[in-house]
């Protein structure tokens, strides 16, 4: 955790240089958190120096997955107290957090009147998050065995033709595709007439599927062309990245017979086309109707939360759909959260089987997943998860309403912080588009949440078991 502080210091360079660039008066902001988070991770690194290399345990696995997204937040908030905004502790953390988890909501206002280096910062926060989480899923939690993860730990990543069991070789092929979408995801957004620093921290928000935006008018600024990329750009950052590693290593089957991929792109198609049907029947023009329909539903899909336009006024059919397709998310593997395209399969096949051993009850017929059979332990992993999900959000929405919040602020607001989505809706959330309006208590009940949504729920809740400290 000292090395990783460390270097999220030195990447506090970068806004830094851009601020003394554009002569904003906001540089020093950065040096100072810059000199600090380094410093303060540095002593730590030294001061954990051992002679010996030890294997890591189950225990050191689960602390760190937590800690990485509960201590590097609150050095990436510094930035936000320091220089522009000023913001106090809470929003600084709140903002950080939903950076770091890809979540996207915002507590601020006026975003493209801030300094250039901060729009960057805020991207870049994405953007790290997004590739985080990403390692965590392909690297981490299949041997966590967390949410039925583990289905992945037997399938290994048969990237170049023979399995990768090294996280190494996992890791280093996950950073070219990465930062090879990024860049061209820039290119893309520079060649539509987006500005250079628009470009670019659109591009990290969107392959990290984060949604910070440098405009607080987010995509609506650049109608047209730009949505459709937006849209492809936010799908593929909602996809497996092993694909995109089986891809660029010459082998294009595994990502064209993808189940999970094939049902991703299905249940967005029959999205898209139902709320544009909806739409065009209720007198909206065709193109417009599809092509913010399409933008918008992949954005809260992928989990990414930009958007184009006023989502909340289309209706209560539009509402819902945008409701149910932020609940399933995107691919496992991906920096997409929510319950996540396999989970959502899988519990769709093990409904089918249970319902057809009803009919039979002799009937031997085990839960298949892309033709694999589905052990009853992942079942019962994805299960516990489906149920700890429904029950986080009606918690959640239950304290919000006890803090004052309305019961469809209260709702969505947790339906997006758990599922690291971004969008809100509501009275409260209506006039700005932002949380700002929620008090401090809220605020923290939904970076809390935003965490769970982030490291799986149990991955948390684990660490408060006496018994799992006990040997």
């Amino acid at each position: 955790m000292g090395s990783l502080t460390a270097a999220l210091g030195v990447t506090m360079v970068a806004p830094m240089a851009l601020d003394i660039a554009t002569a904003n008066g906001n540089a020093r902001a950065f040096g100072e958190a810059a000199l600090f988070t380094a410093f303060t991770g540095g002593m730590v690194a030294l001061a954990c120096q051992s002679g010996g290399r030890r294997e890591w345990n189950i225990r050191q696995a689960f602390l760190l997955t937590f800690l990485i997204w509960a201590v590097l937040p609150a050095f990436a908030a510094l930035p936000f107290m320091l220089g522009e905004p000023r913001a106090g502790l809470t929003d600084a953390v709140f903002e950080s957090v939903s950076g770091m988890t890809t979540t996207g909501s915002t507590v601020f206002v006026g975003i493209d009147a801030f300094p250039a280096g901060l729009n960057l910062w805020r991207g870049m926060l994405n953007w790290f998050g997004g590739i985080g989480i990403a390692y965590i899923a392909m690297i981490f939690l299949p041997h966590l065995r967390l949410g039925g993860m583990q289905f992945f730990r037997a399938q290994g990543f048969d990237t170049l033709g023979k399995t990768l069991p090294r996280a190494v070789d996992i890791a280093r092929g996950l950073l070219a595709v990465y930062v090879g979408l990024t860049a061209v995801c820039a290119a893309t957004y520079s060649l539509l007439g987006m500005s250079p620093l628009d470009a670019v921290v659109c591009a990290m928000a969107s392959i990290a599927t984060g949604g910070f935006s440098p405009m607080d008018a987010s995509f609506a600024k650049y109608p047209g062309a730009p949505e459709y990329a937006g849209a492809i750009f936010m799908i593929l950052g909602s996809m497996p990245y092993v694909r995109f590693m089986q891809l660029a290593a010459g082998s294009a089957r595994p990502f064209l017979y993808d189940v999970q991929v094939r049902a991703y792109l299905a249940w967005i198609a029959i999205a898209v086309g139902a709320v544009t049907a909806w739409r065009v029947a209720h007198g909206a023009p065709v193109e417009p109707a599809f092509r913010e329909s399409f933008f918008n539903l992949v954005s809260v899909m992928s989990g990414t939360g930009f958007f184009s336009a006023d989502v909340g006024s289309w209706g209560g059919f539009a509402l819902g759909v945008v409701a149910i397709v932020g609940i399933i998310g995107g691919c496992t593997s991906s920096s997409s959260g929510a319950l996540s395209v396999f989970r959502v399969q899988i519990l769709f096949t093990a409904i089918g089987t249970h319902v057809r051993r009803l009919h039979a009850p002799h009937r031997v017929e085990p839960v298949r997943y892309d033709g694999r059979a589905v052990d009853e332990d992942v079942i019962h992993a994805i299960i516990l998860h489906l149920t700890s999900y429904i029950l986080i959000i009606g918690l959640m929405s239950i304290v919000l309403t006890l803090d004052g919040v309305d019961m469809e602020s209260a709702f969505f607001s947790i339906w997006t912080s758990i599922g690291n989505i971004g969008f809100g809706f509501g009275p409260m959330v209506a006039p700005t588009g932002t949380m700002m309006a929620f008090s401090d208590l809220s605020k923290w009940v939904m970076i809390v949440t935003m965490i769970l949504g982030r490291l799986g729920l149990l991955a948390v809740f684990i660490l408060i078991l006496p018994r799992f400290w006990r040997d």
